[in-house]
């Protein structure tokens, strides 16, 4: 178990150089670049308030209260999907780093984008992937037993960057179903090309009791027009022999997901 709690550990310390700049259509004045670390496991809006502080001292008044928003190399970004995810999506290679973000405060692509007005918003779209996280693994009972108090632990945790306060929760969340080796389903997305993802029911094992891996979930997600032959996640190759079991136990997001970016051939 320390092993185990060492790669939880090293998962969430993740993070990723981020280079912010505005965009040229906010401002005739150009302001300094904005530099920043941030965490792989959390959201851009809990962790840009520094970055909109930065740019909005530059912005004309009218835009002062519009919604900020960003793109990568002209992608818009959705809030809604962890940083680690994105950057896995849209850049892949650390030898892109830092990551280079345009910062924009008109023009909001509402057709692409959902409205992100507070963190109350990202919260409870956080808390709605725990559940449903958990009603896959052990059919909700997990969460359902837990306090407010616990739930506002989770929370905290993850938007102040604190690991031994989340994971004294999320522990529970990672037993596996009693007298079984393992979770009823693993929760699992995942991220095509295009940024579109996949939900299916995956079973950590066969009916015979052997462990399913990595190599079962990528035929399960290959079509006779594309294969799916390898996964990235947090910024790893995933070996094609993992047990998804220990792949969901260790490698999942904050919200119990594993998010799995497919390479097809």
């Amino acid at each position: 178990m320390a092993n185990d709690r060492e790669i939880l550990r090293e998962i969430w310390e993740g993070k990723i150089p981020v280079h912010f700049q505005l965009s040229s259509d906010e401002t005739d004045v150009e302001p300094e670049d904005f530099f920043l670390l941030i965490p792989r496991l959390s959201y851009f809006p809990l962790v840009t308030e520094k970055v909109r502080r930065h740019f909005l001292r530059v912005v004309s008044n009218e835009l002062q209260d519009g919604e900020m928003w960003m793109d990568s190399n002209g992608t818009p970004l959705k809030w809604h999907y962890p940083i680690g995810v994105l950057f896995d999506l849209l850049v892949g290679s650390d030898a892109c780093l830092p990551w280079r973000i345009t910062v924009h405060f008109s023009k909001f692509p509402e057709e692409v984008l959902f409205r992100c007005p507070n963190k109350d918003i990202v919260e409870a779209h956080f808390m709605s992937s725990l559940k449903e996280a958990d009603v896959l693994k052990h059919r909700g009972q997990v969460v359902s037993a837990m306090q407010k108090k616990d739930h506002n632990q989770l929370w905290l945790g993850l938007v102040n960057d604190k690991f031994d306060q989340f994971w004294a929760v999320n522990r529970r969340l990672m037993e596996p179903i009693p007298d079984q080796d393992g979770f009823k389903h693993i929760p699992v997305r995942c991220y095509a090309e295009d940024g579109t993802y996949q939900q299916k029911l995956v079973a950590p094992g066969t009916e015979s009791g052997q462990k399913r891996t990595l190599q079962d979930l990528l035929e399960d997600f290959s079509t006779p027009v594309r294969k799916a032959v390898s996964a990235r996640s947090h910024g790893i190759c995933v070996p094609e022999s993992t047990p998804l079991q220990w792949l969901s136990e260790h490698l999942s997001y904050p919200d119990n997901f594993l998010h799995l970016c497919l390479v097809y051939a």
